[in-house]
C-alpha cells in the first residue's frame, strides 16, 4: 500500500513531538527527511548527517535548492546557525561514541522485542546497509516510522522479523499511519491511534500482541 504525502507528513509531525531542546539527531531517508518541517521554531536541535553534517534545517523551497549541499540520502537541505561540516569518518564516530540522542530512521520490519529489519528485500539490489546498523545500536532512543502494513497489507510489526535484521533489540517507539507503539520490556505497548483507525484495526492489522494503554490517545 502505497503512502500519500499527507500521510508521511502526519508521521512526520508525530515523530517531531519526540524531540526536545537541546537534542542532536540523526533522521534517514525518506519520512524522517520531513522531520525538521514539523519542529517549533523555538527549539534549538542540531540534526546530523552521516556525510558530515551537524546542523541542517528545513528542506529549501523549490529552485532554492543549493547543488552542494545535501543530506546522506541526497536530497538537498538548508543549515542552521551554527552548522559544522567534517568528514564522513568523523560523522560515524559521532554516532559510535553515542553522542546522537535519538535516531529516526524508516523501517520494513519491526518484532514485538524491538528488533529493526529496514536495509534490504532479499532478491532486490540494494547499495548496502549503509550506517542503519550503527545508528541502531548506538543513538540513545532509536524511533521507526513506517507504514503500518506493507504494499501487499500484511504487517511490519511481527513476533518474530522475516527480513535480514539491521540490529537486534534497539527500537524505542513505532509510529505508524495507525499507531504509536512503544518497545517496552513486556512487548508492544499501544499508547496512540491515529484517526479513523481504531483499536481493533490496529490490533488486527499487527502481527504479534499488544497490550494497551490504560490512558490511549486517539490522534485526528
Amino acid at each position: 500500500m502505497s503512502m500519500g504525502v499527507d500521510t508521511r507528513n502526519r508521521i512526520a509531525k508525530r515523530a517531531a513531538q519526540e524531540i526536545q531542546d537541546g537534542m542532536i539527531v540523526n533522521l534517514g531517508i525518506g519520512i524522517p527527511s520531513l522531520v525538521p518541517n514539523h519542529l517549533p521554531p523555538h527549539l534549538n536541535v542540531m540534526f546530523h548527517a552521516e556525510n558530515g553534517i551537524l546542523g541542517i534545517g528545513k528542506s529549501p523551497a523549490k529552485g532554492k535548492e543549493d547543488p552542494t549541499l545535501c543530506n546522506a540520502g541526497g536530497f538537498p537541505v538548508t543549515t542552521v546557525p551554527g552548522a559544522s561540516f567534517f568528514d564522513s569518518a568523523t560523522a560515524f564516530g559521532m554516532i559510535r561514541s553515542g553522542y546522537l540522542d535519538v535516531t529516526i530512521l524508516g523501517g520494513l520490519e519491526v518484532s514485538e522485542t524491538g528488533d529493526l529489519a529496514n536495509w534490504i528485500v532479499p532478491g532486490k539490489r540494494v547499495p548496502g546497509i549503509g550506517g542503519a546498523m550503527e545508528l541502531a545500536k548506538k543513538a540513545k532512543k532509536v524511533i521507526i516510522v513506517m507504514n503500518h502494513c506493507n504494499k501487499n497489507g500484511d504487517p511490519k510489526i511481527l513476533k518474530t522479523c522475516t527480513l535480514p535484521l539491521t540490529a537486534k533489540a534497539c527500537v524505542s517507539l513505532i509510529i505508524t499511519d495507525m499507531a504509536v507503539i512503544e518497545v517496552i520490556p513486556q512487548g508492544l505497548l499501544l499508547k496512540e491511534v491515529m484517526a479513523p483507525h481504531t483499536v481493533e484495526d490496529v490490533i488486527a492489522k499487527t502481527g504479534a500482541p499488544l497490550d494497551i494503554c490504560k490512558n490511549i490517545k486517539r490522534l485526528d
